[in-house]
């Protein structure tokens, strides 16, 4: 069979599989709707909360930006994969042991104050909807090759999708499903990760083949052998680093930070029934993440040197078929400026003669690889569930945070479970179309935008959560002051310089020769420093939230 109805016939399997979740696990209550009912089992949610986790970014985006960044691109892996061990470690069980439903609740209760919840409702809102453009567009992208429809067609019907199981079931429907998508994303992860680290070092182990010599007889280790081809076409070496220290660090800090502040994943330690199982679940979930994030270096440099090797200076009349399949989505292409009818695939801009984008390198890598159809589809599959796992959980962040914080807390408190629940719903169809048009019109390719997400998050919520747990004097005029100045900041540099027509800042006007991936450490710096100062000229909090504040960092449930 070819690819594409393996394709219809694994990813209509498993959408089936997400739909007969949703159906089975339907929300009866606000409280099933938020938190799942607050029952959910520890290694359920740790399976659920890696899906949730690792999203398109994760699986389609982040072996593509070390595949093509090389050294640099190790930020991300680093970044994520430590945020989520600084989350586990520092905030989780405190905030379970909080026990409320969402991040803005939190804010809200700790910080007394209702002008804190609707700033941290307006946060959620802002980082929650630019993570989510990063999920449609990669749905978009994985449905543009495997269904060989428009990217902005595919987003459509990944709407369609997440919009059935999340308004449905909530987070009781997206966890259990949740926990299906994240066996399907890494089955498919792991197959051709397996195959082709055979096919090349002779090693099944992806993770050991990536320091391997090759398979070849010829004594060469592959990383060796890809310094060697990036050199040859003007690259810089593959394993050498050209990013500023400051600018490295700055990102990593601000991934791992933003990791801590992510509303989607801090309210999956909401679902389980005890403090202990928190921590336990997020004991779980790090051991499944751990198995995609040591497999994406080795899955980059596999398909970098088969890419190079595949394209770099062959006849385009005799390209294989992989190519031409991925150029038919306008993904990759091919100007023939010397007009020799071969690839000219080299650093020097003006020699150039293909362009390719970076989300393409997982889901683009068996084919070139000439894995089985079977395998390629299971990819598509993947790729999939990655993104709508991550956007079913963004967009719950976004229905609850306008029907309980805004609604429930502040505009209706007598409001019925029933009349709240109505509103959740209302709230996640709404999210969904908003989430759509960012799929059709990201401001970046999938990792950058999840980037700056994750910099919006370092900027607003970390230093309230921290200093709200570990600070008894944190007041409510601290907290909102760092929130809306760390969010502004953000936001200020973002729009500068990364939309077109807002001023169009280059990478010399950089501040610090900080890049707006990594300046959510500044902003969370700023917000950091604007907090604490403000609060120790500003009233301390009542007495009662003093004492709250004491009992969450108790051990115990």
């Amino acid at each position: 069979m070819d690819i594409q109805i393996w394709t219809y016939i694994i990813v209509g399997l498993s959408f089936s599989l997400y739909i007969g979740i949703a159906l089975w696990s339907k929300a009866g209550s606000t409280k099933e709707f938020y938190v799942a009912g607050g029952g959910v089992s520890p290694l359920a949610n740790g399976m659920a909360t890696a899906a949730d986790w690792m999203s398109a970014a994760s699986f389609i985006s982040m072996a593509g930006l070390i595949s093509f960044m090389g050294y640099d691109g190790a930020v991300y892996l680093m970044g994520w994969t430590g945020g989520y061990v600084l989350l586990a470690l520092m905030l989780a069980p405190y905030l379970r042991k909080f026990g409320k439903f969402t991040v803005p609740d939190f804010i809200g209760d700790r910080y007394y104050s209702n002008i804190a919840r609707s700033v941290g409702v307006v946060c959620a809102l802002i980082v929650s909807f630019t993570y989510v453009a990063g999920q449609m567009r990669g749905v978009g992208v994985v449905f543009a090759r495997f269904l060989e429809v428009p990217v902005n067609t595919g987003v459509i019907i990944g709407m369609i999708i997440v919009f059935f199981y999340a308004v449905l079931g909530g987070m009781k429907g997206i966890t259990y499903t949740q926990v299906a998508q994240y066996c399907v994303l890494i089955f498919a992860y792991m197959v051709p990760a397996i195959f082709i680290s055979i096919q090349l070092t002779g090693e099944w182990l992806p993770q050991i083949g990536f320091g391997s010599e090759l398979a070849d007889g010829s004594g060469t280790y592959l990383l060796d052998k890809l310094d060697g081809l990036h050199e040859e076409l003007g690259f810089a070496a593959y394993t050498l680093g050209s990013k500023s220290t400051l600018d490295m660090f700055a990102i990593t800090l601000a991934l791992m930070v933003g990791t801590a502040g992510l509303p989607h994943v801090i309210v999956r330690f909401f679902t389980v029934p005890h403090v202990r199982d928190a921590r336990m679940s997020a004991g779980y979930a790090l051991v499944l993440i751990a198995i995609l994030y040591t497999t994406a270096p080795a899955i980059a440099a596999f398909a970098r040197t088969n890419l190079i090797e595949t394209v770099s200076n062959a006849e385009y009349s005799t390209v294989p078929d992989w190519f031409k399949n991925w150029e038919s989505t306008g993904l990759i292409s091919f100007t023939d400026k010397n007009a020799d009818g071969k690839i000219q695939y080299v650093a020097d801009p003006a020699q150039n003669e293909l362009i390719i984008d970076r989300d393409i390198i997982v889901l683009a890598n068996p084919e070139i690889a000439h894995l089985p159809n079977w395998v390629i589809a299971l990819v598509a599959a993947g790729g999939l569930a990655a993104a709508l796992s991550t956007a079913a959980g963004l967009l719950l962040v976004i229905s609850t945070s306008i029907s309980h914080d805004l609604i429930k807390k502040q505009i209706k408190p007598d409001i019925s479970d029933k009349g709240e629940l109505m509103w959740a719903r209302i709230g996640a169809g709404l999210a969904v179309i908003v989430a759509g048009y960012f799929g059709i019109n990201p401001p970046g390719f999938v990792a950058a935008t999840v980037a700056l997400a994750f910099g919006l998050a370092a900027a607003s919520f970390f230093p309230a959560i921290v200093l709200g747990i570990f600070d008894k004097r944190m007041n409510k005029e601290g907290a909102v002051a760092g929130m809306v100045i760390g969010t502004l900041l953000m936001l200020f540099y973002m729009v500068k310089f990364k939309l077109q027509g807002f001023g169009g800042g280059t990478e010399d006007e950089w501040w610090f020769g900080i890049s707006p991936e990594g300046f959510g450490t500044v902003a969370m710096l700023v917000n950091f420093v604007t907090s604490i100062t403000i609060s120790r000229f500003t009233p301390p909090p009542p007495a009662n939230v003093q004492a709250i504040v004491d009992s969450i960092r108790e051990p115990g449930d």
